[in-house]
């Protein structure tokens, strides 16, 4: 049984959806610190052939600030605009925009939630099953290191295989894991592209661009181009 721990991003690249892929049970890390100037609350979306960056403003936000106690702002009628402006010619707009809606929509503003919503969605969408969780509802002992609270989150949630994303490299140590009886790899994204009637490919974007430019069958064999080291 396997499982993954990341915070919350909102509708983030293509490399977190595959992390999600790829493992049986997925924690979203919402007892942590806000980070400002991160991808929880912002990303990039296709505009005129380049990636723009688009934000949803947490009032109030501050790296003292734990992820689940912050809220997104209610207005959001500018950020759906720019995205039905770029992507309404799009082969899939009519399909992928009403899910996008019903997220930045969503009465719960709380960033954990919304940012969990833009990735269950999208499996919902899929028709994929995921089992997620909030780190915040898990009993772990929160004075551990960082590696240690993984492995209690592990015993946790009965699962001996631990996926990590790349940059967990220089934090976390495979034998130390070893010893606790817990298997550790880290997730790589390999080269992709799809078309998005533009003359150079822009890759890792938002999934909104990933979702507007596929079919599901498409976005499904995306999801699988990573390999685990």
């Amino acid at each position: 049984m396997s499982f993954a721990v990341m915070q919350p991003y909102l509708f983030p690249y293509l490399g977190y959806y595959q992390l999600v892929n790829a493992v049986d049970k997925f924690v979203f890390y919402d007892d942590v610190t806000f980070i400002k100037g991160g991808y929880i609350n912002r990303n990039n979306i296709l505009s005129n052939g380049k990636a723009q960056r688009f934000t949803i403003p947490v009032p109030g936000m501050s790296s003292n600030t734990l992820i689940n106690e912050l809220s997104f702002d209610k207005n959001i009628k500018k950020i759906l605009k720019t995205i039905e402006q770029n992507y309404k010619k799009t082969p899939y707009f009519e399909h992928v925009f009403p899910l996008i809606e019903s997220v930045l929509n969503n009465e719960n503003r709380r960033v954990d939630h919304l940012c969990a919503k833009s990735i269950s969605v999208v499996f919902d969408y899929l028709g994929i099953n995921k089992d997620f969780y909030y780190s915040s509802e898990l009993e772990y002992n929160r004075d551990l290191s960082a590696a240690d609270k993984l492995i209690a989150m592990a015993d946790i949630l009965k699962s001996n295989d631990y996926i990590n994303s790349p940059g967990g490299k220089s934090l976390y140590n495979k034998e130390y894991f070893a010893k606790k009886e817990i298997s550790l790899s880290f997730i790589e994204i390999e080269k992709y592209e799809y078309s998005q009637n533009t003359g150079e490919f822009i890759p890792h974007l938002s999934m909104i661009d990933v979702l507007m430019w596929n079919n599901k069958i498409q976005v499904v064999e995306l999801l699988a181009k990573y390999k685990l080291v």
